[in-house]
């Protein structure tokens, strides 16, 4: 496939200064106000330049009114309503907080981040809130997209004016990573309350890494809670860009939609690209994908057999980055890197990378230890000064907890968090290698890989796999012996796991994050050592 692009792919420069031309939707409402800046994927609904800088200055001024000032917060629950990024936008203008929440979030996690948070208004619909019986706090203003008990978006910010607030400037998304072990942590960034379109180093740097511009159409996979696609919407909408919006991901209608709207820039997570090949050949070789110039995942890191197939299938244009909510650091990789280095996320483009032992001394490369980064991001876990100091080293380093090491090159390569590692028998065992050797066997399409409790070796090694639609019901039944068996001839027998299940889907969020605790809770039931 040809993939042309006006924009040539380059490393970023280790500093950028920031500037506001062209960096806000704003301008583009001037330059070009009848252009696109979200539809959704169905065609139903769209956002022109003129209404996304309407409707988020009339929604800045009734924040205003309700008393928010800068540094203040608002909280937003919400589908993949196109004004989910309207709103976001209008706190983003106004120098707030703004706290996006999962819509598959039961009740107390809501109220948890609710409460915590200090959102004095919450952004959502009658139909979620009746979905479930929030205990909400006392102080919270609520405002619905829809008809119902409250007061509606679309009525209370009529009454507003739709130029900018003479104390515009830039707020900061405060998200609540949910981690692997209990509540959820607000990530919160200091606000300089800069001038409307300042942009952080950071997002100049994913700019020009991804090549970012008015004539971008980018393909929007996952919910708009989450961090990634929030994040990279609105950097879209700052450069005057068109984003399409799809509700859910589905691999036949992603495809569709590359086709129908020319789509130069996507993002996707592993998973999406299992069931991107599980599609017949001849239904994939049926589209048109040659606007594509940029596939960026991340999330997880790509089994090698998954992103090989997918680069000979796409070409080099698959760009993988490693981060977090907390942005303390990132990596980044070409598909050309990546073909040098298979299985690498890439070198740090933000912030300097460590592997430290678990007495925080440097290692060397190839010895898997924390990865660590330094000069990237300063962040805090709100209201949780000690998590936020479980996340730092004795150096002034910061991790998200993950396990990895560097080759000669300085390119990083993850193992795994170390909360899923296994140690059985006095071994440590790395889920992510398990798992991503049982995708490549023909029957499955997806794997959970935790340990459970063993009498003799503390832990063993347990697998639950998912199968492919298509694979034949004959061989089902034996499905876990063929499974063992294809692990103890690639792997040691040491990782091989003792027993497979097969579950109809595994509970996996569509960020593409595996809740492995709902899996391995069970084992772990009588067990005072049990993680979740």
């Amino acid at each position: 496939m040809s993939h042309p692009s006006q924009c040539q792919p380059s490393r970023p420069k280790a500093a950028a200064k920031t500037n506001s031309v062209g960096m806000h939707p704003g301008v583009h409402s001037q330059i070009r106000p009848d252009a696109i800046a979200f539809c959704t994927s169905d065609g139903q609904s769209k956002t022109t330049y003129r209404t996304l800088d309407q409707e988020s200055n009339q929604t800045a001024h009734f924040l205003r009114s309700e008393g928010l000032k800068p540094r203040d917060g608002i909280a937003i629950l919400l589908d993949n309503d196109l004004r989910f990024l309207t709103i976001a936008w209008a706190a983003q203008r106004s120098g707030l907080y703004y706290t996006p929440i999962s819509t598959l979030f039961k009740a107390a996690e809501v109220c948890y981040i609710l409460e915590n948070s200090g959102a004095k208004v919450l952004f959502t619909k009658q139909t979620i809130l009746d979905k479930q019986s929030l205990d909400l706090p006392e102080h919270l203003k609520i405002i619905v997209l829809d008809q119902g008990r409250f007061p509606n978006w679309q009525q209370v910010i009529a009454e507003h004016p739709p130029t900018e607030c003479q104390d515009a400037c830039e707020g900061a998304e405060m998200i609540y990573s949910s981690g692997t072990t209990g509540q959820p942590k607000g990530v919160r960034f200091d606000l300089a309350l800069s001038p409307v379109g300042t942009v952080a180093p950071l997002i100049e740097k994913r700019i020009q890494l991804h090549c970012i511009d008015p004539t971008t159409r980018y393909l929007s996979t996952a919910p708009l809670y989450h961090s990634a696609p929030l994040r990279y919407n609105l950097m879209v909408s700052r450069l005057g860009g068109t984003a399409v919006i799809m509700p859910k991901f589905d691999a036949l209608n992603a495809l569709e939609l590359i086709q129908e709207h020319r789509i130069t820039h996507s993002q996707w997570v592993p998973t999406m690209f299992n069931r991107l090949l599980a599609l017949p050949e001849h239904i994939k070789d049926q589209f048109d994908l040659s606007s594509l110039r940029y596939a960026i995942h991340a999330a997880a890191p790509c089994p090698v057999n998954i992103k090989k197939a997918m680069i000979d299938w796409w070409g080099e244009i698959l760009y993988e980055y490693y981060s977090g909510t907390e942005s303390n650091g990132s990596t980044a990789i070409t598909s050309a890197e990546w073909l040098e280095h298979p299985g690498s996320v890439g070198k740090a483009f933000h912030g300097e990378l460590h592997i430290l032992d678990d007495d925080y001394r440097p290692l060397a490369p190839g010895s898997v230890g924390g990865v660590y980064f330094a000069k990237g991001t300063p962040f805090a876990y709100f209201k949780d000064p000690e998590k936020t100091a479980a996340a730092q080293s004795p150096q002034g380093y910061t991790t998200l907890g993950d396990m990895g090491y560097l080759d000669e090159d300085g390119y990083l390569y993850l193992k795994d968090r170390r909360s899923f590692m296994i140690i059985s028998g006095g071994v440590n065992i790395y889920p992510q290698e398990i798992e991503d050797l049982l995708v490549t066997h023909e029957a499955v399409i997806d794997a959970a890989v935790f340990g459970i409790p063993d009498a003799e070796f503390g832990e063993s090694v347990k697998a639950v796999v998912e199968l492919h639609a298509n694979y034949p019901e004959h061989l089902r039944p034996n499905i876990g012996e063929a499974l063992m068996a294809y692990c103890r001839e690639n792997l040691s027998h040491v990782k091989c796991p003792r027993s497979i299940d097969v579950s109809e889907r595994l509970p996996r969020h569509p960020t593409g994050k595996l809740y492995k605790g709902q899996l391995r809770a069970p084992y772990w039931a009588d067990h005072d050592s049990m993680i979740i």
